[in-house]
Order: C-alpha cells, then sequence, then structure tokens
C-alpha cells in the first residue's frame, strides 16, 4: 500500500500519552497514530451517514412530535415509563 507522511503538532501531552502507549503495546509511535486516526475517519464517516438519513427522514415526513417527546422524556423517571414516541 502507498503511504504519505502527514506532519501534525500535538500538545506535549497528548504526544507523551501515544509515546507511553507506544511503549505499553511495544508498538511504533506511527501505529499509534494511524490506528487513532483511523478510527476517528470511521467515526466522522458513520456520523455523516446517520446525519443525511436523518436528514433524508425529516424530508420524507418521518419525524417525532416535539410534545410526544418531552412527555416520553418526562416519564423516565416513574415506575411505568412510556414507551419510546415512533
Amino acid at each position: 500500500m502507498d503511504t504519505k507522511v502527514i506532519t501534525a503538532h500535538v500538545p506535549l501531552p497528548l504526544a507523551e500519552k501515544v509515546d507511553q502507549l507506544a511503549a505499553r503495546l511495544e508498538r511504533p509511535r506511527g501505529w499509534i497514530v494511524k490506528q487513532a486516526l483511523s478510527a476517528w475517519v470511521d467515526m466522522e464517516e458513520e456520523r455523516r451517514r446517520l446525519t443525511l438519513e436523518a436528514l433524508a427522514d425529516v424530508d420524507s415526513g418521518h419525524v417525532v412530535d416535539h410534545q410526544a417527546v418531552q412527555a416520553w422524556a418526562d416519564s423516565l423517571d416513574k415506575e411505568k415509563p412510556l414507551p419510546a414516541p415512533r
């Protein structure tokens, strides 16, 4: 796989934590950074997918009434909470 070097300035405490993790896991610092960056990119891609899905639901009229959500939320600390609104 082709690679590209990316340089970033990170706060010293974060860099020290990366170094500590690398030592504890017996992995290179770059491996730790690559794992973290991959996880963050995956998370952001999923967040975007879910946002677009939610916006499509709103555009198609699939919404839950605010009062129904408020009533459900208010019931959560009751002995028999309401079912989640749909």
